[in-house]
């Protein structure tokens, strides 16, 4: 999910920063635990980001989700190849019908204050997570039509209306939470500060936008890790975040630019590892080509520039990126042309026979001439045709904005800039906190161009669900984006339990939106992380999917020696 990243969406995921505080006030929460029993070593990851809201109701940034996954427990969980693995559901399945699907659950679970985890729990956390309209995503997995049932305390039955082919896909992010604590609380105002899960990791200390402080449950049901703490911390210079690594500040960094990889590879006790993200990243260039009549009643001031709802405009931006210089320039080569809003780390689901646009900028200069964008004044910016209403910016004009903890935006935004200058486009480039960007962007839409992206869920779903009109209004689609063929589509893959089916109407989505470019994906980036290998070891950078942040490896690691 943006989850941003934009990942991400989740990126994001959507990278934000400092969400929810009141007035610029730093938020410090401190929860009080028993100290570890046995001593396995403090684990120091850097990153560029920060949590933003320990409700994962209002979650949006994959840092918020990276907290989410060693905190809470899932249903259902994804190993580091992809595959659908049980969590707390040690076994699922659906009815000859495909319309009742049954989970049984783990015995012996408990919450982190002792309290037992039961099937009560998760009715009540689904329910929640549907009908919670205040949630940012979470109501995106659920059709509305479930009956949801806990007949024994290790049994969980949904049945539905009509079929889903993505039910292990929506159940990967459903983060259990204790009844017996968010039933006494608004969930969409809940600020969670003791955060109280099932997961192997307890939070200790969170400094919001600084650091949070994470100790091992060692009562953990699914078996306890091997160190005592973790502590993330926030470095929102690149730069910085690689020094700290090589000066041995930090174990391990999440993120870091591609050019810093010969650095970091020429020292003997870091480990860099390269892979496919465990959430497929892409990132998005989006349009605001929110129509008039589609602008939120309630939230929206809808500011975009008339001329980004011409498809011909957009046509010519298009033409106007070199995709594989991008990859080249700014990932080193580690990434791959993306397309529509389906990574092409999502295997079948990405659409590799879409034709993209070609970098030409003949051939976009030739588009906005066409069109009747001219450059009358001779300034070097093209003007708006007589013909259409531009209101008081005549010219073509555009603000471009991006979160400030992207490491590959700056460069990105300068590019296109750049590129864009040769077919008589001005960018106006201003960068962002992520709480900022957040506002702008959406359900807002009081912006022109935003780089963003996303980190993908396992199953294309929830993506393509951002591109839906119905979620204009919610905040999740960030283009204003409307097209009913598409809505059709995408509820029509939603219901279809066929696998070759499905792919299929998923393949056709994305062509619609290679026709009408909303976006412009320039790349699927794989992710670079790196680690002291003379500090710890056991990092699971041997599988297809690369997440050393994941429970998966912080959950197993252990002290070099």
């Amino acid at each position: 999910m943006k989850h941003r990243t934009l990942a991400l969406l989740l990126g994001l995921l959507l990278v934000l920063a400092a969400c929810g505080d009141d007035g610029g006030e730093e938020t410090t929460t401190t929860v009080t635990t028993a100290p570890p029993t046995t001593t396995g070593g403090t684990v120091r990851i850097g990153w560029g980001g920060a949590p933003a809201d320990l409700n994962p109701g209002i979650g949006v940034l994959i840092e918020d989700y990276t907290l989410y996954e060693l905190v809470y427990n899932t249903p259902i969980s994804l190993d580091l190849d992809g595959n659908y693995v049980p969590e707390l559901a040690t076994d699922w399945y659906v009815s000859d019908d495909d319309l009742v699907w049954t989970m049984k659950l783990a015995e012996g679970v408990t919450f982190h204050d002792g309290t037992p985890l039961t099937s009560e729990d998760v009715k009540f956390t689904l329910e929640l997570y549907r009908d919670t309209e205040d949630f940012v995503f979470m109501p995106s997995y659920f059709d509305g039509d479930e009956v949801i049932e806990a007949p024994d305390p290790t049994t969980v039955t949904i049945t539905k209306e009509v079929p889903t082919g993505s039910f292990e896909g929506r159940m990967v992010f459903m983060y259990i939470l204790p009844k017996h604590i968010w039933e006494n609380e608004d969930p969409a105002t809940f600020d969670n500060a003791a955060m109280i899960g099932s997961g192997s990791f307890k939070l200790t200390e969170y400094r919001q936008g600084e650091y949070l402080r994470l100790a091992a449950n060692k009562d953990y049901w699914g078996g306890a890790p091997i160190v005592d703490e973790v502590i993330f911390q926030t470095f929102e210079n690149a730069d910085a975040r690689v020094q700290a690594l090589i000066n041995g500040d930090v174990d391990m960094v999440t993120e870091f630019p591609a050019t810093a990889i010969p650095t970091l590879e020429a020292n003997p006790n870091i480990t860099v590892a390269t892979g496919e993200p465990l959430a497929p990243d892409l990132t998005d260039i989006i349009f605001n080509v929110t129509e008039p009549e589609d602008c939120p009643a309630d939230d929206g001031i809808c500011t975009g520039h008339p001329a980004l709802r011409d498809l011909q405009v957009r046509r010519a931006l298009a033409q106007a990126v070199d995709k594989q210089q991008l990859i080249t320039t700014l990932l080193l080569g580690l990434g791959t042309p993306g397309r529509a809003i389906v990574p092409t780390g999502l295997g079948v689901w990405f659409n590799d026979a879409l034709e993209d646009y070609a970098f030409d900028l003949n051939e976009a200069n030739r588009l906005l001439d066409e069109a009747g964008y001219l450059d009358t004044d001779d300034n070097g910016i093209r003007e708006c045709p007589a013909a259409m209403d531009c209101g008081d910016r005549p010219e073509l004009r555009f603000r471009l904005n991006y979160p400030e903890d992207s490491d590959t935006a700056p460069r990105l935004a300068q590019t296109l800039a750049d590129w864009w200058q040769q077919i008589g486009v001005d960018l106006q480039i201003q960068v962002l906190d992520s709480d900022t960007l957040t506002s702008v962007c959406c359900p807002s839409f009081d912006y022109d161009v935003i780089i963003w992206g996303w980190g993908s869920d396992p199953d294309p779903g929830f993506l393509l669900s951002v591109l839906t009109c119905e979620e204009i209004p919610t905040g999740t689609n960030e283009s204003g984006y409307c097209n009913p063929e598409y809505d059709a589509l995408y509820a029509a893959q939603q219901a279809e339990t066929d696998l070759d089916t499905r792919v299929a109407m998923v393949h056709e989505m994305q062509q619609i939106l290679m026709d009408d470019l909303p976006y412009i994906i320039p790349f699927c980036a794989l992710s670079s992380q790196a680690y002291r290998n003379d500090r710890f070891v056991g990092w699971r950078d041997d599988a297809t999917k690369l997440a050393l942040e994941d429970p998966t490896s912080l959950d197993v690691i252990r002290p070099a020696g």
